[in-house]
């Protein structure tokens, strides 16, 4: 993690007492400085899942998953059944994605299902066609787009000031946006325009569900969904035929598909949500339902967050709105997961 520096010594530049004042702070901040909160590992819900391990767990034998194919009759021949109907019925219990009719392609981790899109979406012009995202952007975009420097793609930077808007392009729509967890819409409207749009944080743990997303191409991941980022289980709701197909197609072509072990993990895992969800309060206690836990503990943590940098009257923290939660059925507030930047206000 990224901090303020502190002196030659190593030593922080406030005191150890909790005198965090602006006067004895400001002489070794920079203006508009910031701390970076870049990398994180999403153990937050730990121990709301070991209290529930003997209900969610699953116990997988050596005579399992020894072929290659899950469900030959399905376009993504390596989805699991079980995952993709965990997946459908989870989906449809909170509201936040149309996920019924539409095709469902894993990947391992929404990593490669991002670079799968980016496959999909190309075109076979002499030119790799830009990947663009409204800045503030997720960090790990520009590096995945240019890593293999493909000549189908390649990254063209913030769709704020992108200016070649007649030529072909790909505008990643990443809402709530990470890394400042602000709800996001499209930027550019060009003609010959492609939108991914990676809803990883859209549950209501972190957010307000204030409507069904129905996009081309909608991205979740496990990591962020019921934090089990180690299972690298992620998945696409596409609309056409065609793109998930070459969505397929790259990931067979990659990995020849996913782990069925992970799948079948990840499956129990979203139906014992799912299980949860469909429950009353007063036949569970709260924490049945992990996105209940998950908010409260968010809620938690934020408010702790907000009055250490109070105290700091140095940096200052984004407000978020209140709006009324269809899955909570109440009004509730943003406790993003993934708030990665505190500005400095001095």
């Amino acid at each position: 993690m990224g901090g303020m520096k502190g002196n030659e010594e190593g030593k922080s530049s406030s005191s150890a007492t909790g005198d965090f004042s602006k006067e004895k702070t400001i002489g070794s901040l920079f203006n508009e400085s910031m701390i970076n909160l870049d990398h994180g590992d999403p153990k937050v819900f730990e121990a709301y899942w070991v209290e529930m391990d003997a209900e969610s767990s699953i116990t997988i034998t050596a005579s399992q998953s020894l072929s290659y194919f899950s469900d030959i009759t399905n376009l993504c021949w390596f989805l699991q059944p079980e995952l993709a109907n965990a997946i459908r019925s989870l989906h449809g219990v909170v509201g936040n994605a149309v996920a019924g009719d539409r095709y469902i392609v894993v990947g391992n981790g929404s990593s490669q299902v991002f670079q799968a899109a980016l496959y999909a979406l190309s075109s076979d012009s002499d030119e790799p066609i830009n990947v663009v995202s409204a800045a503030p952007y997720y960090s790990s975009y520009p590096p995945m787009a240019d890593l293999v420097k493909s000549r189908l793609y390649h990254w063209g930077g913030d769709a704020n000031v992108f200016d070649d808007k007649d030529r072909p392009y790909i505008e990643v729509v990443c809402s709530p946006c990470n890394p400042d967890g602000s709800i996001r819409k499209q930027v550019i409207n060009g003609p010959d325009g492609k939108l991914i749009y990676d809803l990883a944080y859209y549950w209501p743990q972190f957010t307000p569900i204030t409507f069904q997303a129905d996009h081309d191409i909608m991205m979740f991941t496990a990591s962020k969904s019921t934090g089990h980022a180690g299972s690298r289980i992620g998945w696409a709701i596409v609309k056409e035929e065609c793109i998930a197909r070459k969505m397929t197609e790259f990931i067979e072509l990659n990995t020849i598909g996913v782990s069925k072990e992970a799948q079948l993990r990840v499956a129990k895992i979203l139906d014992f949500i799912y299980d949860g969800c469909r429950k009353s309060e007063s036949d569970e206690p709260p924490q049945s339902n992990v996105f209940e836990y998950g908010h409260r503990i968010l809620s938690e943590r934020w408010k702790k967050l907000r009055e250490v940098v109070d105290r700091t009257k140095v940096f200052n923290l984004a407000e978020y709105p209140s709006e009324h939660c269809n899955f909570f059925g109440k009004v509730t507030k943003s406790h993003p997961g993934n708030e990665r930047y505190i500005m400095g206000n001095i």
